[in-house]
């Protein structure tokens, strides 16, 4: 095997990701100065052609993949752990020494950890704010910390059974509620909020005074209007670079075989990369 050794993040827009500085600092702190780690800018159509380019080369290790490939990479894969099948999505490739292809999550451990992190291990109930990708590793975190209902605010009707199919599929009780009621969610003790960048600025004014903790998949720019009204409250409020820099963590772990990956270097590395901005 070569002792050059490669990993990469593929997808959509990528030109943005901080995947790299998080993946190259954890490398520079861990003395692997033989890892590389690179962006390929790719959608659904070139994938294909991209394994079959990898095919033979031992030097790769791993890949990150970001939307919109998650679920199209699933088709050439060898093998995908339950926790990717639980919601039909791959963040994480594992090239194995014999050159077999394990997909992965890391986006649900990952946020569980981050909430871990910030005291959050069990909760009555919950709220998510939207219903796409992100929305259904969220429900899949909350099957494991979540005791009770888990009410959706979403935009439609399909929307509305996406949610609920994923309830019923990871067995937890989802509710859906129109989008129009999105205030209402604010006052639940934990509040996913997944929609894209400006989607809940108007609910900042709402944020109740007993604000109970704010998980904001967002990034940049950060903090929101709603993560910055939350914690005008006093409430607690778990970023999207929270959540990028753990399941970040677990994907350096499983690529390398390196544990435990240097938190605190990466989530440095990603904060002076965004104040860069």
């Amino acid at each position: 095997m070569s002792s050059r050794r490669r990993a990469a993040v593929l997808g959509s827009p990528i030109a943005h990701s901080l995947s790299p500085v998080l993946h190259r600092a954890a490398y520079g702190e861990l003395g692997l100065g033989h890892w590389s780690y690179d962006r390929f800018e790719l959608v659904e159509a070139g994938l294909p052609g991209f394994f079959d380019d990898l095919r033979g080369d031992e030097s790769w290790a791993g890949l990150s993949l970001t939307m919109p490939l998650k679920r199209a990479v699933i088709p050439l894969l060898d093998e995908i752990t339950d926790t990717a099948a639980s919601v039909e999505a791959v963040n994480t490739v594992v090239f194995g020494d014999d050159g077999r292809r394990t997909g992965d999550n890391t986006d649900i451990p990952g946020m569980i950890a981050a909430l871990r992190e910030r005291g959050v291990e069990k909760v009555e109930s919950a709220a998510i704010l939207g219903a796409g990708a992100t929305a259904s590793s969220a429900v899949a975190a909350l099957s494991r910390i979540c005791t009770g209902p888990v009410t959706a605010y979403v935009r439609s009707q399909a929307r509305a059974a996406e949610m609920r199919g994923w309830g019923d599929r990871l067995g937890v009780d989802v509710r859906t509620v129109d989008w129009a009621e999105a205030e209402q969610a604010l006052y639940a003790p934990l509040v996913i909020a997944t929609t894209p960048a400006g989607t809940t600025d108007a609910l900042a004014t709402a944020v109740p005074k007993a604000a109970g903790t704010l998980f904001d998949v967002l990034y940049d720019p950060w903090p929101t209007p709603l993560a910055a009204a939350w914690a005008a409250r006093n409430g607690a409020v778990i970023g999207g670079l929270d959540l990028l820099v753990h399941q970040a963590v677990l994907q350096v772990e499983r690529m390398t075989g390196h544990s435990p990956a240097p938190l605190a270097v990466m989530r440095n590395a990603g904060k002076q990369a965004l104040g860069g901005r």
